[in-house]
Formats: C-alpha cells, structure tokens, sequence
C-alpha cells in the first residue's frame, strides 16, 4: 500500500520536473520558428534561458531555509502553471517575443527551483532503500515528461494549427492547455504530497554559517586535483551537441529551397520528440547498463565517438534532402541513440569528479558548468547556420566535436 502510494507521487512529480524545462528550452523553439522569427534570434534568445540552471547552485541553499521543499514544490509548479498561461496570453500580440521571453525567463527559474525542490523532496521523503527503488521510476517518468512535451504537445500544437488556420492562436491554446495540466497536477501534489518531519523550516539557519560553508565548498571544488582537465571536459565534450541542438528543429521545419527537410510541426513532433527521445532513452539505459559492467574507463572512448559521430547524419540530410520521411525519421534516431549512449559517460563522470566532502555543491557546480557549455555555444548557433548555411552549419558541427575528443584524451581516469 505504501509503495502504490509513493509511486503514485513519484511518478507525478518528476513527469512534472521533466516538462518544463523541456518546454522552455525545445518546444519554445519550435513555436518561435513557426511564428517566424529568424534562427539567430531564436538560438541567442532562447539560450539565455540556460542561465538559470547555470546559477542554480547560487540560490539552491535558500530552498533549504525558507519554506518547506513540500511549499516550494506546490508554488512553482502554480507560477509556473500563471506563467505559461501569460505565455498563451501574448501570443497573438504584435510585441509577442518580448512578452513571451519575459514569461519564459520567469518560468526558467521557477523551473530551476522546482528540481531543487523536487530532488531534496525525494530525499527526505525517502529511505535509503526506497530512494534507491524509486530511482529508475523516477527517471522513466521524467523522460515521460520529455516525450510529451516534445513530442504530445508538439504534433497537438501541429493539429491545432490545422485546426485554427491561425499559428499564433494555435500556439495560445497549446499554450492555455499546458497552464491547466500544471494547476492541475499543483492541486494533486498538494493534497498526495507525503509530510517528512525534517521537511520543516530551519529557524536555526544562520547566513554566517551559510556564507563560510558555501565558500569553503567554492574553494575545495577549485582545489580538486585535475580540475582544469575537468572543466575543460565538462565545457567542451558536448560542444557540437550545443550547437546542433539549437538549429535541429528548425533545419527539419524549413522549406527544401532554404536547406531544410519542409517537414509540418506535427511530423517534426513524431521525428525528434517522439521517436528520437525513446532512441535517445534506449541508449541512456544501454549506456548505464555497459558502464556497471566494464566502468567508465573502458567505454569512455566508445561512448565520446557515439555522441560525435553520428552528428553526420544531419550533414547527409542536408547535403541530399532525401524525400523519403523515414530516412529523416532513422537519421533522427541514430543520432539521438548515439547522444543517450555517449551523454551517459558524461553523468557518470560528473558523479566521479563530485566524490568527497561537498559532494552535492559539488555535483552541483558541475551541473551548472554542463549547463554554460550548452548555453554559450547554443547562443551563437543560429548566427552561424545563417551566415554559412545548414550544409557547412553541420560541418561546423562535426569540427566543433574535436575539442571534446581532446578533452577525453587528456582525462584523468
């Protein structure tokens, strides 16, 4: 009884940590392309959107102190429910991209906060045991999150512009009916949300205290043996991937005689939001699988060319713009499987390198690096496909793989 009951909330809550960061920072995409705003201001604008799970570790600490995790847990996810709700408000307005980015850098903090929250919940919740039961749960229901968000929402955001005949009004009311499925599951966490006793307000909290023991773990991680291997590592090794990330959706929505596949948005929602985040899982758990039987130091070689490598399938679908759906479909899946199988070293890794005294600040800090390596080069993406076309874009792309290559050559193991 007491399982059904934990999975029950579980499940919910990490559906409800995956959605939302994978629409501010995918699925805001698509919209801004099919609203008609260029490549260079969607890459620069919605890469900023990194910079609150960059400077999430900053701020994490006072979820901690003010409030339960319990409070902080219900009230973004109904700021976030208000914010997306101002997001379909806006749309159809003539200043729509100052107002909605404004509504999304908002819900990008909420966002943060809300996995601050939802990651200390479950560990207060949660006995060692369970925490260790519930993890692969917990997992499977935040990639939940990300095929309906990339993929559920887009192909209905796809219908509804069918539907409307109108993009922007579409738009809105995807847009309306995300803000009700959040309020909606707000409500069911408030009353299915378990009470932990050491989920409770810390009235000894001192800032002096606080202040001395983030600064001695600031330094301690700086002090690391090997840290500029690693930040170079973990800044470089996905720096292709930053980039490709950003221009995949809109090289598969424009027109052939632009360089792109002219697919619709709802066959774009079925090509990366339906079939390649399930390739890009598979490769997540085959990935997790061969590294507990060999280790990272045996695949990590394997694991950096199947992230790179398969980058060139995007190279052949411009270079040929095949008419076949299906080849834009496998070519979509061979590069995010080789992404789930080779981003697993990565975690693992950051895991590793986080071992010791501050291993949450830690892990935490390494987090937000891998978010500035995504948010940095992701911000110029859209300038550079548009200067040299998608063609040389992907070769960029694949040029762009050698630093992380290099950065594995030079890791300490």
């Amino acid at each position: 009884m007491k399982l059904d009951k934990t999975f029950r909330w579980i499940s919910t809550l990490y559906f409800a940590e995956g959605l939302p960061y994978v629409i501010i920072m995918t699925l805001s995409v698509v919209m801004y392309k099919r609203l008609g705003i260029s490549n260079t201001d969607i890459a620069l604008c919605t890469g900023w959107l990194y910079l609150p799970w960059v400077i999430k570790p900053f701020w994490g600490p006072m979820v901690d102190i003010f409030r339960t995790k319990r409070w902080w847990i219900v009230a973004m996810q109904l700021f976030m429910g208000a914010g997306f709700a101002g997001v379909a408000f806006v749309l159809p307005l003539s200043s729509f991209l100052q107002w909605s980015l404004s509504f999304f850098w908002l819900l990008a903090f909420a966002s943060a906060t809300n996995d601050i929250a939802s990651d200390g919940f479950y560990m207060l919740a949660l006995d060692k045991e369970e925490q260790a039961f519930f993890v692969g749960i917990r997992s499977t229901f935040y990639r939940i999150g990300m095929i309906f968000a990339q993929g559920g929402l887009v192909i209905f955001a796809g219908k509804m512009e069918t539907y409307c005949n109108n993009i922007a009004w579409a738009w809105s009311c995807t847009f309306i009916a995300i803000a009700v499925l959040l309020f909606i599951i707000a409500l069911y966490h408030r009353k299915v949300l378990p009470h932990p006793v050491s989920d409770n307000i810390n009235s000894s909290f001192s800032f002096i205290a606080l202040k001395h023991e983030f600064i001695e773990s600031f330094v301690c991680f700086f002090r690391k043996p090997g840290i500029g291997r690693a930040l170079f590592f973990i800044l470089t090794y996905r720096l292709g991937e930053a980039q490709l990330v950003k221009m995949v959706t809109p090289f598969l929505l424009d027109p052939r005689n632009e360089g792109g596949m002219a697919l619709s948005t709802a066959q774009v929602g079925v090509a990366y939001g339906t079939l390649g985040v399930l390739t890009l899982i598979v490769g997540g758990i085959l990935g997790g699988i061969a590294l507990s039987r060999k280790g990272l130091k045996y695949w990590i070689w394997p694991m950096a060319l199947a992230l790179s490598l398969p980058n060139v399938v995007y190279l052949f679908l411009a270079y040929y713009q095949p008419d076949s759906l299906w080849i834009t479909y496998l070519s979509v899946m061979l590069e995010q499987f080789g992404y789930g199988f080779g981003f697993t070293a990565y975690m693992v890794y950051l895991m590793n390198f986080s071992e010791g005294k501050y291993a949450t600040s830690h892990y935490a800090f390494c987090t937000g690096f891998m978010a500035l390596g995504m948010m940095l080069p992701g911000m110029f993406s859209g300038w550079m496909q548009e200067n040299i076309g998608y063609t040389l874009f992907f070769v960029w792309v694949l040029i762009c793989t050698l630093p992380g290559l290099l950065a594995v050559r030079f890791l300490k193991l």
